[in-house]
């Protein structure tokens, strides 16, 4: 399973986690490690979009503690559903969504956390950083870096010997709920 920030521009437009731009640097490190995203149940820790207008676009706004921890009940409940035994946080956010505090990425990469009796939490970026890196050989490390750590991820699955054929993806639509959430608001 991976949990990412909150759903983007056009994520929100379209109605499912990471389809822009941080989604096809997602896709690319998925495929660099042998990971198959149509057999991974993708979500976000915050289910609507924050933004601010600027002319014709929307940027993106960081959620506050607050918007995550309200969201936190709806990420419990596809944890519920899902059972995933590997967790990836993408980010700062779905790392405090998934352990309730603030996540140091830097000091958390690298070191699988265990997370419930029998579930495993791999900390990692965010792939929207990589987009924010301006210097090539700087952002390849970056990336180089991204897809190690989920590498990391794939072990624990190979080690512990879960088929993500098998896993169960009930509720497809719920992973990304801003088209949803919007039309409640």
């Amino acid at each position: 399973m991976l949990v990412g920030e909150q759903p983007g521009d056009q994520e929100d437009r379209q109605g499912r986690p990471f389809v822009g731009p941080a989604g096809r640097i997602l896709a690319k490190a998925l495929a660099a490690v042998g990971m198959d995203r149509s057999e991974i149940y993708v979500t976000n820790a915050v289910k609507h979009f924050k933004n601010v207008s600027r002319g014709k676009r929307r940027i993106h706004q960081k959620p506050t503690a607050g918007e995550i921890d309200r969201c936190k009940w709806w990420l419990d409940l596809e944890l519920k559903l899902v059972r995933p035994q590997i967790v990836i946080a993408l980010g700062g956010s779905a790392g405090r969504a998934l352990l309730g505090r603030p996540v140091k990425i830097e000091k958390a990469r690298g070191h699988p956390i265990p997370f419930g009796a029998e579930r495993w939490l791999v900390v990692t970026i965010h792939p929207s950083l990589l987009l924010r890196i301006q210097d090539a050989g700087a952002r390849a490390e970056a990336l180089g870096r991204f897809i190690e750590d989920l590498n990391i991820a794939k072990r624990l699955v190979s080690a512990r010997g879960v088929g993500t054929r098998s896993m169960e993806r009930p509720m497809q639509r719920m992973a990304s709920p801003s088209v949803s959430a919007r039309k409640a608001r």
